[in-house]
């Protein structure tokens, strides 16, 4: 029995299971809380969101800001939305055959929306996870005639994004499917001091 004993207690110690194993454990938990965390920095966003003309050069743009701060478990969000009367037409007849036209209206949001999570830096570059929901009106020429309609588009996208610090960045582009035209957003980070 005594041998089965020492084996037991010689096979503990050469796996590293004795004290000094768990005193070199002890130490480098102390050593890890004694790390210091990063530093907080505050930066500046700069959010633009711009329609783009079948030239490639932008004939719309709304633009928002917003001051975010690394290591931060707060997250910034952006609403800016409108609700837009967008008519609709419906014809009804009465008993002599005469057509008047009824008009009715039904109410779209149309804004921006952001929401901005995880923002580190990671030297001259500022990483962060953005949402973002842009809702946009237009006219659209029916095919066949020259009447147009009111059209209603809708971009959503969530991305993780590294940017650089100082310089405007295209974070998002999309193709219109009714003409050449596109949207994109472009971000710039500025650091506060």
């Amino acid at each position: 029995m005594r041998k089965i004993t020492l084996v037991c207690c010689l096979m503990f110690l050469a796996l590293g299971f004795g004290p000094k194993s768990f005193a070199q454990d002890d130490a480098k938990a102390q050593d890890a809380a004694k790390t210091p965390a990063p530093p907080d920095h505050y930066y500046h966003l700069d959010i633009v969101v711009q329609e783009v003309g079948a030239e490639g050069k932008p004939v719309n743009s709304r633009s928002c800001s917003t001051t975010v701060v690394t290591n931060s478990h707060k997250n910034p969000s952006i609403r800016a939305n409108s609700r837009i009367p967008v008519p609709s037409v419906h014809f009804s007849t009465d008993a002599k055959g005469n057509a008047p036209v009824i008009t009715q209206f039904q109410y779209q949001d149309v804004g921006i929306s952001f929401d901005i999570r995880d923002v580190h830096d990671v030297g001259r570059l500022l990483t962060l996870n953005l949402t973002a929901d842009v809702n946009t009106i237009g006219e659209t020429v029916v095919p066949g005639t020259n009447d147009r309609q009111t059209t209603l588009r809708h971009n959503q996208w969530e991305s993780e994004l590294l940017i650089p610090i100082g310089k405007p960045t295209v974070v998002f582009k999309s193709d219109d499917f009714d003409s050449k035209g596109s949207m994109q957003v472009l971000v710039t980070a500025t650091l506060l001091q």
